[in-house]
């Protein structure tokens, strides 16, 4: 249940927000981060898959060399951005 003085611990730029705007507000870089996995194994993988076809490969090597380049790539990027949010909000609650 929301108390009274939740407004006043909100900064400036969140007066106003409902409550589902800023929750939205504050997984935004979490959707972001896990969209950027997604769309790396994504577009890697099919990168694999065009490769394999276009050099008339019958085992599908490029296509598994795309996706495990895909997940590392996406992976690095989504830990970084999870764990720099994380360095961010514990420097703020000093």
């Amino acid at each position: 249940m929301p108390d009274r003085d939740d407004k006043e611990r909100r900064g400036r730029e969140d007066e106003g927000l409902s409550n589902l705007a800023d929750a939205y507000r504050k997984a935004a870089p979490y959707m972001g981060a896990s969209t950027q996995l997604v769309a790396s194994v994504g577009i890697m993988t099919a990168l694999g898959w065009w490769g394999d076809k276009k050099l008339g490969h019958t085992t599908p090597w490029l296509l598994l060399v795309g996706a495990g380049v895909g997940m590392l790539a996406g992976f690095v990027s989504f830990f970084k951005t999870v764990l720099g949010l994380g360095k961010k909000d514990g420097k703020a609650k000093r």
